[in-house]
């Protein structure tokens, strides 16, 4: 796995890569091919403007906060989180110098608050390098990542996908996609995390851009993955 990332907004070769990368994923599935020309002036990046703006570590406290969680319930202890660090994500040393008391009070469980603290110290104290972890190969940052208990893959590889804008990110231990695949694809069951990746094969190299298709189900209610055929 390499760290490269489609280009950014502005960039004139943006719309190009879009629509190369949506001709590619066109072709490959029939489901997304819908949900492509479903949806022609859809912003790939657009579900992520209801998340709070987020660095890497950030983006690694809302991955580690949503586990186990729905989209609804994620929403409402980051909001709380938030209200303890002025209506925004703390950075590592903001997140260390709270009483890890009120973090409990916001709604994160104690083994979410020793890994979310893990990482601050790690970041703090110059084990990890945030700008350095920001420039590794998807698997070197796995394997650094994935070193503290707590994190997983599915959870670094949100943090590509959200912070470092990798192109080729798949969540299949995400929930949120998980039901979104559900309906998108019509199954009559919610995938596993192996299905999901099973699906997702087909869409290399732009499984970020597939993914952002799906995850918008999650974040844009009215949108066309609203309602799935029955829950598992």
């Amino acid at each position: 796995m390499t760290s490269s990332r489609p280009p950014a907004s502005g960039d004139p070769s943006r719309a190009a890569w879009l629509r190369g990368a949506r001709s590619h994923l066109r072709g490959a599935d029939p489901v997304l091919a819908r949900l492509i020309d479903d949806r022609p002036d859809f912003d790939p990046r657009a579900w992520m403007a209801q998340l709070p703006p987020m660095d890497l570590y950030g983006s690694l406290l809302f991955q580690v906060t949503g586990q186990q969680l729905s989209v609804p319930a994620t929403r409402r202890t980051l909001a709380r989180i938030e209200a303890l660090f002025g209506g925004r994500l703390p950075s590592p040393a903001e997140l260390l110098a709270v009483d890890p008391a009120q973090l409990r009070e916001a709604g994160l469980s104690w083994r979410k608050i020793s890994t979310l603290r893990d990482l601050a110290g790690r970041l703090s104290d110059g084990r990890l390098d945030a700008g350095v972890l920001s420039t590794l190969p998807d698997d070197e940052l796995m394997t650094e990542l994935t070193a503290i208990p707590g994190i997983g893959s599915w959870t670094v590889q949100g943090a590509m996908l959200i912070a470092l804008q990798r192109e080729d990110v798949v969540l299949p231990g995400d929930l949120a996609l998980r039901k979104a695949v559900q309906a998108a694809y019509r199954l009559d069951h919610r995938p596993t995390e192996q299905e999901v990746l099973t699906i997702a094969e087909k869409w290399r190299p732009y499984r970020s851009l597939a993914t952002s298709y799906l995850f918008s189900a999650a974040f844009e209610p009215a949108g066309p993955l609203a309602v799935a055929p029955r829950e598992a």
